[in-house]
């Protein structure tokens, strides 16, 4: 999958869905920021149209725009836009051949960002990520929680551990227990889990870990999570991972 993303981000179910070749223009990558996560994307031009058609799938919607450079995909954090909408996306960000599981289908090009106000300010955040965001890949997630009583057994450890060892833990198999502060489903075929445990350092992003994983979760559950540390993780297109969690197996405890 060339360019693809996790981030950000994230899809649930078609109210109607046709399928169309997208037209973009290119919108520059985001820039890694403390902790290797990805930032907010490049500033790039808004990208404005008409809507011709509109896919809900919660907690985003699609919308195909009719702009000056032809017919484009969009994405967007749910919106209640009418069809013949004239409607700008601000921060677009370009993921080429982005494939959605939930929607069964690949778009070649789609943007995704924020819908803009009368005002011509976002309405929304453009997720990470999904965040990014995946996503992307989704960025760490802003919200602190308290303490989260550490997993059992020798692999346990806890989110600053990780970071603070992560050289000496890279490609080995660990166990984290957190909250869930995130949750991008459906990602390239992956589900995007933010934990948060009340450790580590929020102004460099050692308070949250990424974990990926086949199992499903919910904002607000305290689970279990037991992967392997991957480090210096690049998706391409600018979307790199100082570390993250991978192939999890997350349980509810």
């Amino acid at each position: 999958m060339r360019g693809a993303l996790p981030l950000l981000l994230v899809l649930a179910t078609t109210l109607g869905c046709h399928s169309q070749k997208s037209d973009a223009v290119v919108a520059a990558p985001t820039q890694p920021t403390a902790g290797g996560m990805p930032g907010a994307p490049a500033q790039a031009p808004g990208l404005s149209g008409k809507v011709l058609e509109r896919i809900e799938a919660s907690p985003y919607c699609y919308l195909r725009l009719q702009t000056a450079r032809g017919e484009v995909w969009a994405a967007v954090p749910e919106a209640k836009v009418e069809k013949g909408t004239d409607v700008t996306v601000v921060n677009p960000m370009l993921m080429t051949n982005f494939e959605s599981k939930t929607l069964k289908r690949t778009f070649s090009e789609i943007f995704f960002g924020s819908l803009a106000d009368a005002a011509g300010a976002p309405t929304a955040s453009a997720p990470a990520a999904g965040t990014a965001a995946p996503m992307g890949a989704p960025a760490p997630a802003p919200v602190l929680i308290d303490k989260v009583e550490k997993a059992a057994g020798g692999d346990a450890h806890t989110v600053a551990e990780i970071w603070a060892q992560k050289a000496g833990l890279k490609d080995k198999s660990v166990s984290i227990r957190g909250k869930v502060v995130k949750y991008n489903p459906g990602v390239m075929g992956k589900n995007w889990i933010h934990l948060q445990d009340g450790s580590g350092d929020p102004s460099n992003g050692t308070h949250d870990i990424t974990v990926t994983s086949q199992d499903t979760v919910a904002k607000g559950d305290v689970v279990t999570a037991k992967g392997v540390v991957r480090v210096d993780k690049d998706f391409g297109s600018g979307y790199r991972y100082g570390m993250l969690v991978e192939e999890a197996k997350v349980v509810k405890k």
